[in-house]
């Protein structure tokens, strides 16, 4: 069994783990073997998940705006998840994650979320994704995602109502949209509001921080659905 800690995966078999999933990456650039190891040590998220899937395997896994894939092959190192589907819009960073799952049972394709298809699975991840979508697309995202996901869906969110850190999250979103070029503002959807669609599909919500160490105001939505 991976070892787990209440707060989240055991920081040192972390370390090993995003070691291991950086070595897949050795034909990627030295850039993206650090961003994957970097990301799978740094990011909250990555221990929240891994921590939750260790309780409760998640079975076929989608996970949607993946980028180069590295927390969906993580699970699969681990034992944690049996096959996994990932999406997202960068071609560039999707041929990298088909690449690094070579051997695994992992798929990865090019998709424009707004329209996209959403696999049936299990268990449904989409980290930090949705409040880069304009509205009307967000909830016709969460739509498709809640029509696909047979067991769970994580999401993490933007919650724009957490005070002090909901204010250093949308300043530090608009600087680094300044330095991309980027012009299109988040929108991210009040974390109440996430909570009744999923509660309205018939899933148990709960919410619980995943800002460990940032001043962001990130949360992790944790829907299941009751055993039958």
């Amino acid at each position: 069994m991976p070892a787990a800690t209440e707060a989240g995966f055991a920081a040192e078999p972390l370390r090993r783990l995003a070691d291991r999933v950086a070595g897949r990456y050795a034909g990627a650039s030295r850039f993206a073997q650090g961003f994957v190891r970097g990301k799978l040590r740094g990011d909250p998220a990555t221990a929240a998940v891994l921590r939750l899937a260790a309780a409760a395997p998640f079975g076929r896994v989608v996970d949607l705006g993946c980028g180069r894939g590295q927390l969906g092959l993580a699970l699969l190192l681990e034992g944690l998840a049996e096959q996994l589907t990932g999406l997202d819009r960068d071609a560039a960073k999707i041929a990298e994650a088909g690449a690094a799952a070579t051997g695994l049972p992992a798929r990865f394709a090019v998709a424009d979320l707004a329209t996209a298809p959403v696999p049936d699975c299990d268990t449904l991840l989409i980290i930090d994704v949705l409040l880069q979508m304009p509205e009307a697309a967000q909830h016709a995202l969460l739509a498709r995602m809640v029509a696909a996901a047979r067991r769970r869906i994580l999401i993490r969110a933007f919650d724009p109502d957490c005070g002090w850190r909901a204010r250093v999250g949308f300043a530090m979103e608009r600087m680094g949209r300044r330095v991309r070029g980027d012009q299109v503002e988040i929108r991210p959807l009040p974390v109440p509001l996430l909570e009744a669609r999923l509660a309205a599909a018939g899933f148990a919500v709960r919410v619980v921080p995943c800002w460990a160490g940032t001043p962001l105001p990130n949360v992790l939505l944790i829907a299941e659905r009751p055993a039958a």
